[in-house]
């Protein structure tokens, strides 16, 4: 049988708009930095975004973790501001939450090659090789921390992304390192994402080294306990896998007893033909000396995403969810919050539509309508299922 047709949108002046500023800016790295700079310019104007009542939510933890009470259901995933530049401001965006880094131990300039981002406009999709560039955990955690208190109050929450650095293979020095960026990310932020599936730094992910995930997710979870309040810890996990080495992560992951999950990173694009794209792949840009591809993001990623929420909710109903990928509809949201997720994350539908995530709060509402959901506030189904 069939699945039915993903929800679509038509585009709008907005997003004519949007098709001009791409050709006129056409390096798409440099538009990507000036996402906070329109938050920014939005903040000013004197018509602001507000959130609807029926989309605020609190979003509760299995483990007590602090609750997080949020705007919106839809965050800005990790990599969409690498700097924690201006947050406050990305609620005129519409976002009910901001995954700010990767951050690694020191500064980072992520692949020396250019250009590091490419759009695949067939699929609406992107190709990223930016390679985790972010200027070091100490200055994110105090950005984090000198805006908190502002985000609270426009009902968005904080959480920063940790990762080891690029390159390293000596076991107790990743270790060394997740510790420190963790612990200087933890008493800043809401919460804490462990980001140990990067497809396009060139060296291999940790995801998928059952051993030592299990290693580095004990080792984290032990430090979680010495540290006041509780705050949730999530693991963000790469889409490519097969079954079997799925089954063996969410296995450890279980055990380690962390909060929650993300599901998931951006598809490796050597490995695109997995995917049902229209752009074939002899048509993606090569983002390295060596022809790597980069990691694949945007709505082609949907096919994945919805049924492995449906799937990971099944296998480990107490575990928190935050969905990515593909997402770029408001009926796309709520599918998956019936289907288990307690938010989403997005960031390639803001190449494609313009004010993308007020758009589909705005989707979200009419969707909600048809459903007569009257709030998301404690919503969630698929407890029933």
């Amino acid at each position: 049988m069939d699945s039915p047709p993903e929800p679509d949108y038509g585009k709008d002046l907005g997003d004519r708009f949007l098709d001009t500023a791409k050709s006129l800016i056409s390096n798409a790295e440099t538009r990507h930095h000036l996402l906070a700079t329109y938050a920014r310019l939005r903040a000013t104007l004197p018509s602001h975004y507000h959130p609807a009542p029926a989309l605020t939510k609190t979003i509760r933890f299995h483990d007590r973790s602090l609750p997080l009470t949020v705007g919106s259901p839809i965050f800005l995933a990790a990599g969409g501001n690498k700097t924690a530049e201006s947050l406050p401001a990305f609620a005129e965006l519409g976002f009910g939450g901001i995954t700010t880094g990767s951050a690694t131990l020191d500064k980072w300039d992520g692949n020396p090659h250019r250009p590091r981002v490419s759009l695949l406009p067939l699929d609406r999709a992107m190709q990223n090789s930016m390679g985790l560039n972010n200027p070091g955990i100490e200055h994110i955690a105090k950005e984090v921390d000198r805006y908190l208190g502002r985000c609270h109050k426009r009902k968005m929450a904080l959480g920063i992304s940790v990762t080891d650095t690029p390159g390293v293979t000596d076991e107790e020095q990743i270790f060394s390192e997740v510790e420190t960026t963790f612990r200087r990310g933890y008493g800043a932020a809401d919460y804490i994402e462990l980001n140990l599936s990067c497809p396009n730094t060139g060296n291999s992910r940790l995801d998928t080294n059952v051993e030592l995930l299990g290693d580095i997710l004990s080792h984290v979870m032990d430090i979680r306990r010495t540290l006041a309040p509780r705050k949730a810890v999530f693991v963000k996990l790469s889409p490519d896998m097969g079954m079997k080495t799925l089954e063996s992560v969410l296995q450890t992951v279980a055990d380690s007893g962390v909060t929650g999950l993300v599901l998931f990173n951006t598809f490796p694009g050597d490995r695109s033909k997995f995917l049902h794209m229209q752009t074939a792949q002899e048509n993606f840009l090569p983002l390295a000396e060596s022809g790597a591809l980069g990691g694949v993001s945007g709505r082609v990623l949907y096919q994945n995403t919805l049924p492995a929420v449906r799937f990971i909710r099944k296998q480990l109903p107490h575990m928190a969810i935050f969905a990515a990928g593909g997402i770029d509809h408001g009926e796309k949201v709520l599918d998956l919050l019936e289907a288990g997720a307690d938010a989403v994350q997005v960031y390639t539908v803001l190449a494609y539509r313009w004010n993308a995530v007020i758009k589909m709060n705005r989707e979200l509402l009419q969707a909600m309508k048809s459903h007569e959901i009257a709030s998301l506030d404690g919503y969630a189904p698929w407890r029933n299922n």
